[in-house]
């Protein structure tokens, strides 16, 4: 155990911050899956965007290496584009009386 004041105070900091962390690496993990799960192209454009922005703050943070978030953006990156675009139905003609 802890003999000195800061160091008791620092076991404090270090437990809350590893929690907060584990939740944002977390909560990125499921945002990647939902991404990789998505059929829709504009749905996943939008996604998107927010599984980057959540991938640079971990990488940021050094939650996770640089180089692994750039992996995971660019795997992510092909999977959107390899989406088709849906196409609008046309709309059926009603005849006027």
């Amino acid at each position: 155990m802890a003999n000195h004041k800061s160091a008791i105070k620092r076991i404090r900091q270090t437990k809350s911050r590893n929690a907060k962390n584990r939740l944002q690496h977390k909560t990125t993990r499921n945002a990647i899956k939902s991404l990789k799960e998505t059929t829709n192209k504009k749905a996943a454009d939008k996604l998107f965007a927010d599984v980057t922005s959540m991938l640079d703050k971990l990488a940021k943070n050094n939650i996770i290496h640089k180089n692994k978030s750039a992996n995971l953006k660019s795997k992510l990156s092909k999977h959107v584009n390899s989406l088709k675009p849906v196409k609008k139905a046309a709309k059926p003609k009603t005849k006027s009386s």
